[in-house]
């Protein structure tokens, strides 16, 4: 099932930080021998529930990284963020990777790994247990973390869907 997403805002370039996940380089063989350039995965947020990824490819590594942000700035969502962590247990996947999230107590901290923790840090999400599971290829580990975060519904939003109040969502 896809998912289509409604939470695209719009960029403002002024608040948003980046962050390089990876940077990798790529070679072509051509009939002189090997040719090089590289690519770029980078992650924008404002660090208050916007987030966004991108991909640049290029011949220079700076020139990558700026392809990566003008794309990232292009992929912006937003995300529920409840008290500095997750609002629920989710899992999220995209091809080989898998990632699962859960709430924590203020002061846990992020406790996540390599490309998780850019983009959990990047939405502004202080306090949260993450596990990456299957691939740690950082495409799939960020896409999937995405996947995620693009599941995440907000409690106020719950209540309204299911026409309750807010109390009743968290007592059950």
């Amino acid at each position: 099932m896809a998912q289509i997403n409604t939470r695209s805002v719009k960029a403002s370039d002024s608040d948003l930080k980046e962050r390089v996940v990876a940077i990798k380089r790529v070679a072509k063989v051509v009939k002189g021998g090997r040719r090089f350039s590289f690519s770029a995965i980078v992650v924008v947020g404002d660090g208050n529930g916007v987030v966004g990824y991108g991909l640049g490819k290029a011949n220079e590594v700076t020139d990558a990284i700026t392809k990566g942000i003008e794309d990232a700035k292009k992929n912006l969502i937003k995300v529920p963020v409840l008290k500095a962590t997750v609002p629920h247990e989710i899992l999220g996947k995209y091809s080989g990777g898998f990632v699962l999230l859960k709430p924590a107590a203020a002061g846990t901290g992020v406790i996540a790994g390599g490309a998780m923790r850019a983009v959990l840090e990047s939405a502004g999400v202080k306090d949260v247990l993450a596990k990456s599971k299957g691939s740690s290829n950082p495409h799939n580990v960020v896409k999937a973390t995405f996947d995620a975060l693009l599941k995440m519904r907000a409690p106020h939003t719950v209540a309204q869907q299911r026409g309750v109040s807010l109390a009743k969502v968290f007592n059950g």
